[in-house]
């Protein structure tokens, strides 16, 4: 490694440069960042060169387009010498290729945010950052916090790190970066402050690691002790329990090895490394390890511990914990038997602060322990505000669960009307409309007349694409077999998935992504005031990035959902017919589709740069996102609406559309097809394995 300390990875005086700053997470963590350190000189994304990213009370962070941008902007001795990557996993390799190309060595370490980045690109990225000598940190670690110094890099800390991080004789090395927070917390209820806090972050490739993190330790001679939470999967703690061994390891290590619970059961941690991947890699495994080398069981806050030389020594190598609420009883210990001086008076104490409390039934209250009876807490800053406007009812806010057996908002009976939202249903049929009727039990307010008219179309456009669609095929072969209607119908809903049909819900994310900062009021208008050219250029470009980075890495890229249709593919200009007859209408109506629009706009550009080789249809899955998304747009800025529900409408639109198709199908292949007719000959079935007599 390139640093030699802990503070070589970060200190006071670094100057931080981040990658796709404008992104939600990047932009939101660097002005926190900045409010509490002002290390953040830049960052850049590409095609929002010039703008700014505003931190109140500071001057505002500079956003380029390019690294090199960014590094031709500052002489030589201002460049940045510490850079985070938010990208996302196809562009990591990419990006800090670029890092490295434009750094001229002023780079000493990179912080790899983003999760789930392939091995392969991993190992590649480890390898160039080896040979240009830049220390790596990751991938998917959330950061560092260099408390000496009131610094840091990345969200280890949170919104105010200051809270959680007061200076003093602890380090904490972790897997998980919202834990290096907890236990700086709970620390502070013993008396023991930190000096610095490093999410190692747990991908399948940990660049470094805990071994590395105890021998930049062991150099700061404030550090006093090293706390660790360690995860299955890796042999990173055995490589780092055998360095300690030989070396004589002069500083205790306190360690919580978590996943013990789940090791028998087929679930994940939520990170990418933290798998059993074979013999030493288990949590029990690890337990074992560290409890040899400790030479003591695991801490036991019931036990009275007499101060001894036994004890004394075992402790000077550290001890185990099996639950991370003892962790400051064991630091505490840990402190007093080896005479570790307290940072600073004891505080925050460890307490159950309860912000919500819901006894579903009275009586049970009167029936518990009064040990057990918890009294609502104080909600703390800026989490207050937050729960008091989530608290208001409205659609989609989800603040709590609450038991929905007989409860309904979508429908009601009181035995003499039955009301959809409120409105009652004999109304509703009176206005002679299934598609705005339905779309309000779907969204819970009525679409506009012309909205309407778009849904029909779409719900009439999804009834059917032929006999050999996966979903036809589902409902003949269940009729062929002797099923009843709605057995049929059903199994034309089992056939419908994220490939066939649901291409809408990604759709809906990705125009979502596309247009989240875009000042957009009505989606329909004319007058919408976006120059769709430059956004769908923008997003040209970005994609032939990605794409081309995803192949110069040897890795796998997203597609832009809903663009290219197997049917509608060899014209120069392809377009799917039943997206047209949406587009006249629109057309004819004096209206438009900001976000159908964009797509058309999109695959002419990508045809024009040379993504494509021809200019590709938009299919009914991106018609249907866009004219649901268009239909909920008001919903959605105004928070009535989630946009989890506005997914599944799309996706359930089309699936309305072709179960009613599926119906016809029923009907005619059980009036002319003959029974078991969709059964394959077995001359015409290929056997791919060997007969084994």
């Amino acid at each position: 490694m390139r640093a030699k300390c802990l503070s070589d990875l970060l200190k006071a005086g670094d100057r931080v440069a981040v990658s796709n700053i404008t992104g939600r997470e990047a932009s939101k963590v660097s002005v926190d960042s900045q409010r509490f350190c002002g290390n953040v000189i830049g960052g850049w994304a590409l095609g929002k060169s010039g703008k700014t990213l505003d931190v109140p009370g500071k001057d505002p962070i500079p956003v380029f387009g390019t690294v090199d941008e960014l590094m031709q902007h500052f002489p030589r001795e201002k460049r940045p010498n510490k850079v985070i990557i938010y990208s996302p996993p196809a562009a990591v390799y990419a990006e800090v290729k670029e890092v490295i190309d434009h750094s001229e060595g002023g780079i000493e370490t990179i912080y790899v945010i983003t999760e789930h980045v392939s091995v392969e690109v991993m190992a590649k990225v480890a390898q160039m950052c080896k040979q240009a000598n830049i220390d790596l940190v990751g991938g998917n670690s959330l950061g560092m916090v260099n408390t000496l110094d009131g610094v840091r890099v990345g969200a280890v800390g949170g919104d105010d790190p200051a809270d959680s991080f007061t200076p003093g004789s602890a380090a904490i090395f972790s897997n998980s970066g919202n834990m290096v927070n907890t236990m700086a917390s709970y620390l502070l209820s013993a008396g023991i402050g930190t000096t610095y806090g490093v999410s190692t972050g747990k991908d399948s490739l940990i660049l470094t690691s805990f071994g590395d993190l105890l021998e930049l330790a062991r150099e700061d001679e404030k550090t006093k002790m090293i706390i660790s939470y360690l995860e299955p999967g890796g042999l990173y703690e055995k490589t780092a329990v055998e360095m300690m061994k030989k070396a004589k390891y002069p500083k205790p290590v306190i360690a919580y090895i978590t996943g013990g619970v789940l090791s028998h059961l087929d679930l994940s941690l939520g990170h990418a490394g933290a798998v059993v991947e074979g013999s030493g890699t288990s949590a029990e495994d690890k337990m074992e390890l560290f409890d040899n080398y400790f030479g003591i069981p695991p801490f036991d806050p019931d036990k009275r511990y007499e101060k001894n030389a036994k004890l004394k020594k075992c402790l000077s190598r550290g001890i185990r914990i099996t639950s991370l609420h003892h962790l400051a009883a064991a630091a505490a210990l840990v402190a007093r038997v080896l005479e570790i001086e307290r940072d600073t008076t004891p505080s925050k104490p460890l307490k159950l602060n309860p912000w919500f409390l819901d006894y579903q039934h009275q009586e049970l209250e009167k029936h518990l322990p009064r040990k057990l009876i918890l009294h609502k807490g104080v909600i703390p800053k800026p989490y207050d505000k937050q729960a008091k406007l989530l608290s208001k009812e409205t659609l989609g806010a989800t603040l709590s669960r609450r038991n929905m057996r007989n409860t309904s908002h979508a429908s009601s009976n009181d035995g003499k009307v039955t009301r959809l939202y409120g409105y009652s249903l004999e109304e509703e049929m009176r206005n002679g409309s299934f598609v705005a009727s339905m779309f309000l039990s779907w969204l819970g307010e009525r679409p506009r007349e012309f909205e309407a008219d778009l849904l029909e179309k779409c719900l009439i456009a999804s009834l059917s694409n032929g006999p050999g669609t996966i979903s036809a095929q589902g409902v003949k072969l269940s009729t062929s077999a002797g099923n009843s209607p709605n057995t049929a119908m059903i199994a034309t809903l089992a056939t419908i998935g994220e490939v066939h049909g649901g291409n809408g819900k990604r759709a809906i994310k990705y125009l979502l992504d596309v247009f989240r900062d875009a000042d957009l009021k009505d989606p329909f208008s004319v007058k919408h005031g976006l120059d769709l050219d430059a956004i769908a250029e923008q997003e040209a470009e970005r994609f032939s990035r990605e794409r081309s980075n995803a192949k110069e890495a040897g890795t796998d890229y997203k597609r832009i959902p809903c663009l290219g249709h197997p049917v509608f593919r060899n014209d120069p200009v392809n377009y799917d017919p039943r997206e047209r007859v949406i587009a006249a209408y629109l057309k004819e109506t004096d209206l438009c589709n900001v976000f159908l629009d964009f797509y058309h706009k999109l695959a002419a550009r990508l045809k024009k740069i040379g993504v494509a080789r021809n200019v590709w249809a938009v299919n009914l899955d991106g018609a249907i996102a866009s004219i649901v998304l268009g239909v909920c747009w008001e919903g959605l800025r105004a928070k009535r609406v989630s946009v989890k529900r506005i997914s599944d409408i799309a996706f359930m639109l089309f699936a309305l559309g072709r179960v009613g198709g599926a119906g016809g199908e029923y009907l005619d292949h059980q009036d002319t097809g003959s029974p078991m007719d969709m059964r394959i000959p077995v001359l015409e079935c290929v056997s791919l394995t060997r007969p084994k007599d």
